[in-house]
């Protein structure tokens, strides 16, 4: 169905409304010629100056509107927008130029998806989308979101609505700012691109990548490019998270992070490397189901496994699997299990454990061991079928070949 325009002008007073009442709404073209009519039949005659220098394509370029309404709608008849301004001044190049306080609606199956408005904006339309320039805010009457940027445009036949230049989104559960923001309204599906910075009040983070995808009814944030989350406790950095992607649940408060998935506690100074985990900010747990590295700074001692789990209040780590653990004189225990306490720098390795010492040189084979392992002070029980621990004493010359 062609776009139709209707005016309501100060400029042209009686006659236009004595000529809507026989037809509410003209063809674009039409509406001009009679505007044209009405302007030299009752209108003011423009300046001499104007006269003279203008002509009659200046005159075209010029022209001012009142109460302007800008309506599209779809085959079958739906308002796809509407758009309404105080004040517009049409061009040749555009169906409308500059509008003033300009506000309006899209729509979608002929329901309201998004309020927009502005304070001015250059309005165009081509029967298929509209643009809107122009500091604009865009909102979503369902969910409260609010869209601000410096470009609008709305396909409504791709379901699309796109806000671009300096985006701020504004929610009761995110906020974000980016380049630009992409809405699919039938999916409530939104995608940020370009430095998005997006942060959440509960759990309260902080993300950062190149592109986000917001799913708004699932409560979801996905980001499939290089992605940085940062956890606050009291408006201070806590834990920080990095992978190559990620996945939030805002609802459950759980990130997923895949491919050279890293978290960098602070409380206790801790780095956990694996190529998946899963970071619980409500219980404040970490589990990783592929090979895990654990290093502490402080102590410098790095633990690998096969899997583990990591309790943050209680400072206490569960590895499972191939279990290595090496301080910083290369002593290193081995097991099938270890639980690691970093407030009492104690370890607890169960099944198959080897404990070697560099200086002095030695090793312990056993079932369980128990101490700490910066210190050197492991306790070793169990082993071979008579449950006595094997010790093997490394003669020196051995011991600097091994070295």
């Amino acid at each position: 169905m062609p776009h139709q325009f209707h005016k309501k002008g100060r400029e042209v007073g009686k006659k236009i409304q004595n000529f809507s009442s026989t037809r509410s709404f003209l063809l674009l073209p039409l509406t001009f010629l009679l505007i044209f009519g009405l302007v030299a039949c009752g209108g003011k005659s423009p300046p001499a100056s104007q006269q003279n220098t203008g002509g009659s394509a200046n005159q075209d370029s010029n022209l001012t509107f009142f109460d302007v309404t800008l309506e599209q709608a779809d085959e079958v008849g739906r308002p796809i927008w509407k758009v309404r301004a105080t004040r517009a001044k049409y061009t040749k190049e555009k169906q409308i130029g500059q509008a003033e306080s300009p506000y309006g609606e899209l729509y979608q199956d002929g329901k309201v998806v998004y309020q927009i408005k502005a304070d001015v904006a250059d309005i165009e339309q081509n029967g298929k989308q509209l643009f809107l320039k122009g500091k604009i805010f865009a909102i979503d009457p369902s969910n409260g979101i609010v869209l601000q940027g410096n470009e609008l445009e709305w396909r409504p036949q791709e379901d699309l609505l796109i806000v671009r230049n300096q985006i701020n989104g504004s929610h009761k559960q995110l906020q974000a700012v980016a380049q630009e923001a992409r809405v699919k309204t039938r999916e409530q599906r939104m995608e940020f691109s370009g430095g998005v910075v997006a942060n959440s009040t509960d759990p309260q983070m902080q993300v950062r990548t190149e592109h986000l995808i917001w799913k708004i009814k699932e409560e979801k944030l996905i980001g499939d490019r290089p992605i940085q989350i940062d956890r606050y406790k009291d408006n201070k950095i806590s834990d920080r998270g990095k992978g190559n992607s990620a996945e939030v649940n805002l609802k459950t408060k759980i990130a997923t992070v895949r491919q050279n998935a890293q978290l960098e506690l602070l409380d206790p100074p801790l780095q956990i490397a694996s190529n998946s985990m899963t970071w619980n900010m409500n219980s404040e747990t970490v589990t990783t189901n592929s090979p895990t590295r654990i290093f502490q700074r402080a102590e410098n001692v790095t633990v690998t496994a096969n899997q583990g789990e990591m309790k943050i209040p209680q400072k206490t780590v569960y590895l499972t699997g191939n279990v290595n653990a090496v301080g910083q004189r290369r002593q290193s225990l081995k097991s099938n299990t270890l639980t690691w306490y970093l407030d009492n720098k104690l370890v607890e390795a169960q099944g198959n454990v080897v404990y070697r010492q560099v200086d002095p040189p030695l090793n312990f084979m056993g079932e369980t061991a128990v101490g700490n392992l910066q210190t050197e002070n492991i306790v070793v029980k169990g082993g071979s079928s008579s449950g006595r621990v094997v010790t093997e004493i490394i003669p020196q010359q051995r011991a600097n070949r091994q070295q």
